[in-house]
């Protein structure tokens, strides 16, 4: 048996997964930057590490002009510079076949039959069975037409056991509120049954994502503790040190409650606050995850003022660079009142978390990159060791590290070695890089793998993607009816706008620092 501080050895996933099919896998937006730093690095490492089928093949489509050889190199300097693993000459050498590439115009019907022509030219020299994954790397104004074009040219059928197969991988945005959020799922649901359609977040590929689960329900000193009558609160907080950057013109759009917390966030949230599920059969999570959406209380009217805090970041330091104020950025309308910072008080009303909050925040240009779910334990009684209440005991937390140097940490009061019964918060620490040795897969490696396989319990189901929407939709007509013409700042390079702070003050609790 191994020692806690003896690594262990790499597998790069459970044994449980079942064997993927051989399949063809059709990038939309292959030319973009989400293919060339991720999604094709993520087929390479699957490759490196044996999980790829023998039989496969990779279809970039994009409005570049490009050849076959062309899109290898541009595929192989994304490796190159962004793969987990390093590039091998070998390796490189056998995979670079597998790699097509057709030019074209989401919104013209040709390119679909291009692409028809390409997949089963492809498939009948490579004996591929015709299983196809489609993967919609592009804005979601063009999913209609992509669904459109895939139905009209025969290559996609909406029967989910049909053999070979077709799937569809969908980027969020899924919307920009309630009503596109409907329509966009309606696009899809008319081309596609609902077992076919992957609504990729790549948060829920993360490693301690993915431990989280583990943490609750494979250890039996948290699940009999994790409720109101012994946590105090929940913060989840996805900090990002840089500001819009070349996403300027996206993010005046979007704005930080629609880019973080309706997806990454409220999943976290929801893992955190989920019912033990019966199996994890892929329905059965997400029926669980599901439930949580349910419970939460809806934020409207007066409580929109009380339970959010929105606001920009101003000229300052982040990321040991100079950052412009965020309406002084390329791209950005000067009078704008996008928020690139929000912190919001949610509440699950159900038994299990009735009166505990969670305290969601999420921004731009903070003081660091990181991502974390920490829960807060209620204090212990004031006698014995927590008696003095001028100097009261730091409560017990539990605290879920994302991001960067990915673990948990336990923190427990421990007396101090000496004469004086003197106590100190100490930190039980583990690091995922410490005890197995090796790198984590990144998250599009263990999401498309799941794509392969079948398995979409790691994805947003459509009642899901409508239910956050639907919460996240009532803050945005809250603040619609405030009419600010101006949002609270904060300094660049800080941990955001003192109304934050003000909010979870006014509950006797401070914001971690990260």
């Amino acid at each position: 048996m191994s020692s806690p501080t003896t690594p262990l050895a790499c597998k790069p996933v459970p044994e449980s997964v079942p064997p993927v099919e051989p399949c063809t896998l059709a990038i939309f937006g292959g030319s973009g930057d989400l293919a060339r730093r991720r999604l094709i690095p993520a087929v390479y490492n699957l490759l490196l590490d044996g999980l790829l089928p023998a039989k496969y093949a990779v279809i970039g489509l994009g409005r570049k002009p490009m050849t076959d050889d062309e899109f290898r190199n541009l595929v192989k300097e994304g490796i190159g510079k962004h793969s987990r693993q390093a590039l091998a000459e070998d390796t490189w050498a056998t995979f670079k076949n597998h790699l097509f590439y057709i030019q074209g115009e989401n919104e013209d019907a040709q390119t679909y039959a291009t692409l028809r022509a390409k997949a089963e030219e492809v498939e009948r020299a490579m004996q591929l069975p015709g299983n196809r994954i489609f993967y919609l790397s592009i804005p979601p104004s063009s999913f209609a037409s992509v669904c459109e074009g895939l139905a009209q040219a025969g290559l996609a059928t909406s029967a989910p056991t049909a053999s070979p197969y077709s799937r569809i991988i969908v980027e969020k945005p899924v919307g920009r509120d309630l009503g596109s959020a409907q329509q966009i799922n309606e696009v899809t649901g008319k081309v596609f049954d609902e077992s076919q359609i992957f609504r990729i977040d790549h948060y829920l590929g993360k490693e301690t994502v993915q431990n989280l689960m583990v943490v609750r329900f494979a250890n039996s000193i948290f699940e009999p503790i994790w409720n109101h009558k012994y946590i105090d609160h929940v913060q989840i907080t996805v900090s990002e040190s840089e500001g819009v950057g070349t996403r300027a013109s996206y993010y005046e759009e979007a704005g930080a409650l629609r880019d973080m917390i309706q997806n990454h966030l409220l999943q976290l949230l929801c893992l955190v606050a989920m019912e033990p599920p019966y199996s994890l059969d892929p329905n059965v999570v997400r029926n669980a995850k599901m439930e949580v959406l349910r419970c939460l209380r809806p934020i409207v009217g007066k409580d929109v003022e009380q339970y959010t805090v929105r606001a920009q970041y101003a000229e300052g330091i982040a990321h040991n660079q100079p950052v412009p104020g965020y309406r002084r950025e390329k791209g950005v309308n000067p009078n704008s009142t996008t928020e690139t910072f929000v912190a919001v008080k949610a509440f699950v009303e159900n038994w299990r978390w009735s009166g505990v909050p969670f305290y969601l925040r999420t921004g731009k240009a903070l003081p660091k990159r990181a991502s974390e779910v920490a829960v807060q334990f209620k204090d212990i009684p004031q006698i014995l060791f927590n008696a003095n209440p001028s100097t009261p005991q730091p409560a017990n937390v539990l605290t879920l590290r994302i991001q960067p140097d990915e673990g948990l940490s336990l923190r427990i009061i421990s007396r101090v070695p000496g004469t004086r019964a003197q106590t100190h918060p100490v930190e039980m620490d583990f690091q995922y890089s410490d005890v197995f040795g090796c790198p984590s897969p990144e998250a599009y490696e263990r999401l498309l793998l799941d794509v392969m396989a079948g398995d979409a319990s790691r994805f947003m189901r459509r009642d899901a993607v409508e239910a956050s929407w639907d919460w996240v939709t009532k803050i945005l007509d809250g603040w619609a009816q405030q009419k600010l013409r101006w949002l609270p700042e904060y300094q660049a390079g800080t941990w955001g706008p003192v109304e934050a702070e003000r909010m979870i003050e006014h509950d006797g609790r401070t914001w971690r620092i990260l």
